[in-house]
């Protein structure tokens, strides 16, 4: 009986066919989990053969391993998977000496000289955080009496996790066996450095240059030489894995039949987006490397003013239909950000994953300096990209409310603000001032200086000119009916 599972596995034959026949390759999702792959070669005699690897990851999920014959020629069964963890330490051994006397060896003495060992039986090992107890001279204590040395001799010592397998064949054969498994403890994320030229006072955009590259992280304790890498960039749905305690067992039935440094190529894959590095990368274990993946200039870049005075907060006590402090708050900070398209024609056009985006500006003496950073999430091609970076030092804003009139019996509400920008920069900027008019259901602008830009349901958006070295105004009055 044969049956397709979900991914596939990694396996190895006997170690006399343990080295690899093909480049092994990743795909790292940046939810801190990986997919595996690897070609090795089977050499499966007829009946029952004993397979054993030690080159996995001691993090991998034990059910997700699979074999597949790529030609599916050969039809096989793998009737037992055993998967054990559980690599050597001194806890470990400690546990499997629980309820054994062995030798201990003390510290050296008062004048440095080694002492001579003792003996202690391990009444507890210790487990959870509890401490171990041991009976040494017919005393019990809570402390080891030494270093344990444990006999050489031991059985069912293991270095590194392994995996074992029972595969049924119904005749002798060798095969490039394709291989993969999923394994946590890899993850990715992308940062992006923007550099702005020198200087801005000269026109309301500029060209820039962009760098995106991808920092990966390798926690899986175990080494990937030479590996392909591919990225998956979206969010994946992945049930959280369940621990694994040591060791584990499946049952499994017939698995086969299922010069330049080179560019990032990227293509939608399902309903993410697959980034493939195009070259061989060493991952070493604990290891973090980041590669380029995204190198453009002369990228058309904007600064974007803006002011919101009111910091609105729409939790208020009371109802704000009455009350003529609501919503009066006036803060002097207008926020800065950087944007530029994210398309071909803007030298980009590259599906840009999720991840922390830092802009530098050239000083006079040519020297980057760091103006600001922050998060952006995944965006696809012809969208734009907002580098928010702080608030400006020479662009100020003040709101003041000048009128207010409220009528309950009517059900309407009239009320008159003015809000005042002031540049002290040598070049005009241009602000767009942010109002939120939320006391009533309905509103109307009764009255403006300077037309605005319904946003949504209840925002407004004015643009304005702020002269060098002086300040614009800006007054409008709202009319609300409930």
């Amino acid at each position: 009986m044969k049956h397709t599972p979900i991914l596939a596995a990694f396996l190895i034959a006997s170690p006399a066919l343990a080295q690899q026949s093909a480049q092994t390759s990743l795909t790292i999702y940046n939810q801190d989990f990986a997919v595996v792959r690897s070609h090795v070669p089977l050499d499966l005699k007829e009946g029952p053969t004993e397979v054993t690897t030690t080159n996995v990851t001691r993090s991998l999920e034990p059910d997700s391993v699979v074999l597949r014959d790529p030609a599916s020629k050969l039809s096989f069964t793998i009737a037992e998977q055993n998967y054990d963890a559980g690599v050597i330490n001194q806890d470990s051994l400690l546990e499997k000496f629980e309820g054994k006397t062995i030798d201990f060896q003390p510290g050296p003495g008062p004048n440095g000289a080694p002492l001579p060992t003792v003996q202690g039986t391990i009444i507890r090992a210790g487990r959870n955080g509890e401490q171990p107890l041991i009976n040494s001279g017919g005393h019990l204590q809570f402390l080891l009496p030494g270093t344990p040395l444990f006999p050489a001799s031991t059985d069912g010592l293991l270095l590194k996790p392994t995996l074992r397998w029972q595969i049924y064949s119904p005749h002798a054969a060798r095969l490039d066996a394709e291989l993969a498994y999923i394994t946590h403890g890899m993850s990715w994320q992308s940062t992006y450095n923007v550099i702005a030229p020198e200087t801005r006072d000269v026109g309301p955009t500029e060209r820039g240059e962009v760098v995106g590259a991808v920092t990966i992280h390798n926690n899986t304790g175990t080494e990937f030489a030479d590996a392909h890498i591919k990225l998956m960039a979206g969010d994946v749905a992945k049930l959280q894995q369940l621990p694994v305690n040591g060791r584990a067992m499946y049952e499994m039935r017939a698995m086969a039949g299922s010069a330049p440094a080179p560019q990032v190529t990227q293509q939608a894959f399902d309903d993410f987006h697959l980034y493939d590095l195009n070259r061989s990368v060493t991952l070493r274990d604990g290891e973090t490397k980041q590669v380029e993946f995204l190198n453009a200039t002369d990228v058309t870049m904007s600064r974007v003013y803006e002011y919101d005075g009111a910091g609105f907060s729409p939790f208020y006590p009371g109802n704000p239909n009455y009350q003529r402090t609501f919503n009066t708050g006036s803060n002097t900070k207008v926020s800065v950000r950087e944007e530029f398209k994210n398309s071909t024609a803007n030298h980009l056009g590259i599906p840009m994953p999720a991840g922390r985006i830092r802009l530098y500006r050239r000083s006079a003496g040519g020297q980057l300096e760091f103006v600001g950073e922050t998060q952006i999430g995944h965006t696809p091609t012809e969208e734009t990209i907002k580098l928010a970076v702080g608030n400006a030092f020479d662009i100020t804003g003040e709101r003041h409310q000048t009128d207010f009139h409220s009528d309950t019996r009517a059900h309407t509400l009239d009320e008159t603000y003015s809000i005042t920008l002031k540049n002290q920069k040598p070049s005009t900027a241009s602000v767009t001032v942010i109002e939120h008019l939320n006391r009533g259901e309905n509103w109307k602008i009764a009255e403006q200086s300077t037309d605005s830009k319904k946003r949504d349901s209840n925002t407004i958006e004015i643009p304005l000119q702020v002269p060098a070295k002086g300040q614009t105004t800006y007054t409008y009055t709202v009319h609300y009916t409930w």
